[in-house]
C-alpha cells in the first residue's frame, strides 16, 4: 500500500528554531517530502514561516517542496515560491479570483499545481478545473487553527474523499488527493480507504510528542501497512 502513498511531513510541526536537525532527520529516515504553508496571517491566523526562512531550506535541502498557500494575495506569494524553486504550489480556491491564471502560471514553469479546499467549499467548484490540477488538498479542519487541539475533523471528511476519488475516475484523471488536518494515526486507515493517497503528517502522527521521529515513523509506517 505504501508505495502509492506519499507521505508529506508538515514543517510548521517541526521545531521551528531547529529546522535544519529536523530536516536532516527526514532525511535520515527516508522521506523526500517537505509539506510548506505559506501562511499570511490574514486568511488565516498564525503565520509559522516567512519566505526568508523557505529560501534558506532550500539551500540545505534536496527535498520535494510541497508549498500549500494560505493567503488572500495568491499571486504574490506563488511568484515568490517560483523564484525559490519549489516541486509543487497548492493555492486556495476561495482567495482566489483568476483560478486559471494561477493554475497555468505555476504549470508554465514545470511546477505540479494542486488547488485546495476549506472543508465546507463544495467539490462541484472544481468542475472546470480539475483535469488541470496535479493535485486537490481537501482541508479536513479549518485551514490554520491546528492549535486548537479540541478542533477535529469535519464528520464529513470521508465521504468527501470517496466523492473527489469518485470524480478523478469518473473523468479518467490521476489527480492526487491529499488530505490535511488532524491526519492521526487513528483515522489513517479510513481515510487511505476512502481514496487519500497524500497525507499532510503533523502532531499527530509523524510529530507526536515525546517521541523520536524514528519511533513516529516506524509506528507511522505499521498503520498504513508498510
Amino acid at each position: 500500500m505504501t508505495k502509492d502513498i506519499v507521505l508529506s511531513p508538515s514543517i510548521m510541526c517541526a521545531d521551528l528554531v531547529n529546522l535544519e536537525n529536523d530536516i536532516r532527520e527526514l532525511e535520515k529516515n527516508g522521506l523526500n517530502t517537505l509539506h510548506i504553508d505559506v501562511i499570511d496571517g490574514d486568511f488565516s491566523p498564525s503565520m509559522p514561516l516567512g519566505l526568508e526562512t523557505i529560501k534558506r531550506m532550500r539551500e540545505i535541502t534536496k527535498m520535494n517542496f510541497d508549498i500549500h498557500i494560505m493567503s488572500t494575495n495568491n499571486e504574490f506569494f506563488i511568484q515568490e515560491m517560483l523564484k525559490i524553486g519549489v516541486e509543487s504550489i497548492t493555492f486556495h480556491l476561495e482567495t482566489s479570483l483568476h483560478v486559471d491564471r494561477y493554475i497555468q502560471l505555476i504549470k508554465n514553469t514545470g511546477t505540479k499545481v494542486g488547488v485546495a479546499l476549506n472543508p465546507a467549499t463544495p467539490l462541484s467548484d472544481l468542475a472546470y478545473v480539475l483535469p488541470d490540477l496535479d493535485l486537490v488538498c481537501l482541508m479536513l479542519i479549518n485551514p490554520g487553527f491546528a492549535g486548537n487541539k479540541n478542533e477535529k475533523q469535519v464528520p464529513y471528511a470521508q465521504q468527501k474523499i470517496i466523492d473527489l476519488k469518485t470524480l478523478i475516475e469518473k473523468n479518467s484523471l490521476t489527480t492526487a488527493i491529499q488530505v490535511d488536518g488532524r491526519v492521526s494515526l487513528a483515522s489513517i486507515p479510513d481515510l487511505i480507504k476512502a481514496g487519500a493517497n497524500n497525507l499532510v503528517l503533523g502532531s499527530t502522527s509523524l510529530f507526536i510528542p515525546d517521541n523520536t521521529l524514528t519511533e513516529n515513523k516506524a509506528t507511522l509506517m505499521k498503520v498504513i501497512g508498510g
